[in-house]
């Protein structure tokens, strides 16, 4: 007698299995309207990790900071099963979570920074607060990400593409596009006011300012302004020197109702 032939499935075919998520905050910012600030069920083939779902649905790993499968924190090589409920919220720079987050090892506590070409008036103001800010318009994307690894630097950006990058670790995505209003957004992301140190960095270079010699600086500043004040700061890169005028005032003002 013939042997009838056994069916074998397929090895490694992959099921579609149903998701539910809810993002949080601002990462919201990155989903379709329909899916904004609400819980939804998505399909997706299986196996599957977090790190994929949360990528195929538009949400830059740079801006996640703790997620939670059925209430309980998971990292993103986690892998997924049918009918978990997962929750990603957004980073908590001004928060310490890391005795509860799978995602990052440590919490990002030294708030220095790199722009993109978007935000070269937002970068002045950065250094006006005493921030260590690069920030150059010819700097590519991959220049960027690479200065940002090296110098754990948080990326700062208007390019939803950029902070998509896997390379990027830290990263945020600047909703507004008016100067005041992103110096104000990116100070209470990221919980700054502590940490002003304002006018101790030159605005144009990032330079730390030192104190000058009043009879040094003579010549580099009109006869008025040398006999009117007394206290000048030098920037050493760009020979430039800077007094508590009339200029420094407003920015004194707009500094405190900044805080």
């Amino acid at each position: 007698m013939a042997k009838s032939a056994t069916i074998k499935k397929p090895a490694g075919k992959s099921i579609k299995k149903e998701f539910t998520f809810r993002f949080y905050a601002e990462l919201n910012d990155f989903l379709p309207p329909r899916r904004k600030q609400k819980v939804f069920v998505q399909s997706f083939k299986t196996p599957i990790t977090v790190r994929e779902t949360i990528e195929s649905l538009g949400i830059p790993l740079s801006e996640v900071d703790m997620i939670l499968v059925n209430g309980t924190s998971v990292d993103f090589e986690h892998k997924l099963k049918e009918c978990d409920y997962i929750s990603v919220f957004p980073v908590f720079e001004s928060m310490d979570v890391s005795a509860t987050t799978k995602v990052r090892k440590t919490a990002l506590r030294t708030s220095i920074f790199i722009l993109d070409a978007h935000l070269g008036k937002l970068a002045k103001y950065l250094r006006m607060l005493g921030f260590d800010t690069l920030y150059r318009s010819d700097l590519d994307d991959n220049e960027i990400i690479a200065v940002a690894r090296k110098e754990k630097r948080i990326i700062l950006t208007r390019d939803k593409l950029l902070l998509k990058s896997k390379e990027v670790s830290h990263g945020y995505f600047v909703r507004s596009i008016e100067k005041h209003e992103q110096l104000r957004e990116v100070v209470a992301k990221f919980d700054l006011k502590s940490q002003f140190k304002s006018f101790t960095r030159c605005m144009t270079c990032n330079t730390i300012l030192v104190k000058a010699d009043k009879e040094e600086i003579h010549n580099k500043v009109d006869k008025d302004i040398f006999r009117t004040f007394n206290e000048f700061f030098y920037c050493k890169n760009c020979d430039k020197v800077f007094w508590k005028g009339t200029h420094f005032m407003r920015m004194e003002a707009y500094i405190r109702e900044l805080v």
